[in-house]
């Protein structure tokens, strides 16, 4: 099956809550930009998002982190595609150590996953899989 990974710094711009914590909602965001690129693979057009059927958030998120987020198709129907996600905290800041300071996390830290279905119409179909 096809996959994607798209790989973000969390910003100021981001963080919505107290502490710099990074609205829930953002890895939504990067999962429906996962599943365009996976559509645009798999049939040529951008599709529509229909419906999460689970999401987990699973850590917190925070300003400065950098995010892997992950997609994959794992089942086809005629018009469906059913997908699942995962979003990683991959680097992390280290503001005890100075404004610029960051490590590479050596464990990966799962913080989001989720699965859904999207849609492509069949007259939007330019690719057979």
């Amino acid at each position: 099956m096809t996959k994607s990974l798209i790989r973000v710094r969390m910003s100021s711009h981001d963080a919505h809550y107290g502490g710099n914590l990074v609205d829930g909602a953002r890895m939504l965001n990067l999962f429906g930009d996962v599943a365009t690129e996976l559509l645009i693979i798999n049939d040529g057009d951008e599709g529509l998002f229909c419906a999460y059927d689970n999401v987990e958030f699973l850590a917190p998120v925070y300003a400065g982190d950098y995010i892997e987020a992950t997609g994959e198709i794992v089942s086809t129907g005629n018009t469906s595609r059913k997908m699942v996600f995962e979003a990683r905290k991959v680097i992390v800041p280290c503001a005890d150590i100075s404004d610029s300071a960051a490590d590479v996390l050596d464990e990966p830290i799962l913080v989001c996953r989720a699965s859904g279905t999207c849609v492509v119409p069949k007259n939007c179909q330019r690719k057979t899989s």
